[in-house]
């Protein structure tokens, strides 16, 4: 196992300090019992999914897919343009926004050196569409597996409420990135070169991809019939990709694989925030997003989750304005989640996905200029939580 970064050790202090909040008792343990409790599935889940998108990377289902939508884009950057949203969107939406962060942003990074591609309009599409596609289904952010949870809406009925609000979000998407990275002008080439197909060539290569391929699409269509056993689905397509692994690359079953550092942030954060919320965070709260259960409460709930999203990060904001939000509230709390999805994109630290992100571009030695990424980032954050709080409004 690697050595700590230093984000590592501020999720280690984060753990520390929701331990000390109980052991104090700052947090009742019953409290924090029950939070422990809440989000025990969530963590399965997480654990799962992460595990199953590793082991689908290795057996290079990610690349393979890379490469073949290159190559269908036949050197049009409009052609590969819409296939990398989708594939992105699609990525973001069935597997969650941190398998599009840890996975697929290093993999088109890859592709980009390979096939001659501008990489910052594929890093970009990935660091936005990691965050503003995940609003419909609940296995897409661990967020809307909280709210989901908090106000009782199935797979199904969680995406029936809220596929409007996702078409708006990545319209809007589109458009900001077509303007600001993709477009002639910005890419600087006219046409790319279609890189040649991956051949899986190794003894055991091709069964390791059918396989773990098989095991990703059996768990997206387990999502609709699962309900709230979610992290049972995904453990157990987990389960047939590490056997398959144990089988033809015993060698590659690593405890790096388990994503520990994820697991400790979001048990921290479920002890730290409802601490702070009992000693003042409520009260702030709920002066930024008041009380009202219309239109205008839904707008400030987004915003108030956008806002307090980008300068902290959009995990503890949603905890913290959830809070506050009264069950009965659902359009203020679906508010409010779209603005912890949609609008940390313009501060580096607003979401996990947006930190790994950057992180890879980082080691692929691609730099973003940090006033381009947040003036373009304010604009789409503003456009997209307009946009989406009013289609979620209107299907109300």
């Amino acid at each position: 196992m690697s050595k700590p970064s230093r984000l590592d050790w501020i999720r280690i202090g984060l753990l520390v300090a929701g331990l000390l909040c109980v052991l104090t008792g700052l947090l009742p343990a019953q409290e924090a019992e029950d939070n422990i409790r809440r989000i025990g599935p969530l963590l399965l889940f997480l654990a799962s999914v992460m595990v199953l998108a590793n082991l689908a990377r290795q057996a290079q289902v990610f690349d393979v897919i890379a490469t073949r939508i290159a190559i269908a884009g036949r050197g049009h950057y409009l052609a590969l343009f819409l296939l990398c949203v989708v594939f992105a969107s699609t990525t973001t939406i069935v597997l969650n926004l941190d398998t599009t962060a840890v996975l697929l942003t290093p993999v088109l990074l890859a592709l980009a050196a390979r096939a001659g591609i501008a990489a910052l309009p594929l890093a970009m599409t990935t660091i936005w569409l990691a965050n503003t596609a995940s609003l419909l289904l609940p296995v897409s952010n661990l967020t809307n597996l909280l709210a989901a949870n908090r106000i009782a809406l199935q797979a199904s009925a969680f995406a029936s409420r809220m596929w409007v609000p996702q078409v708006a979000s990545i319209a809007a998407t589109m458009l900001f990135l077509w303007v600001f990275y993709w477009r002639r002008g910005r890419r600087g080439t006219v046409r790319y070169e279609p890189p040649p197909p991956m051949v899986l060539a190794q003894p055991g290569q091709r069964a390791l991809f059918g396989i773990t391929g098989a095991a990703c699409l059996l768990f997206v269509a387990a999502i609709p019939f699962v309900h709230d056993q979610i992290g049972l689905a995904a453990g157990a397509a987990a389960l047939v990709a590490v056997l398959a692994f144990a089988l033809l690359r015993p060698h590659r079953l690593k405890l790096s694989l388990v994503p520990w550092q994820l697991l400790i942030l979001v048990t921290g954060l479920f002890l730290v925030v409802p601490t702070l919320s009992r000693y003042g965070l409520a009260e702030v709260m709920t002066a930024l997003i008041g009380t009202d259960p219309g239109p205008a409460g839904a707008y400030r709930a987004a915003a108030a989750g956008a806002g307090l999203s980008n300068l902290l990060n959009n995990l503890p904001a949603y905890a913290a304005g959830e809070a506050v939000i009264p069950v009965g509230n659902r359009d203020t709390l679906l508010a409010l989640l779209i603005g912890t999805n949609v609008g940390p994109i313009v501060t580096p630290w607003a979401s996990l996905a947006t930190l790994l992100c950057l992180e890879s571009c980082r080691q692929h030695g691609l730099r973003i200029s940090l006033r381009t990424f947040m003036l373009t980032g304010l604009g789409l954050a503003v456009v997209g939580l307009v946009a989406c709080v009013g289609a979620l409004l209107y299907t109300a």
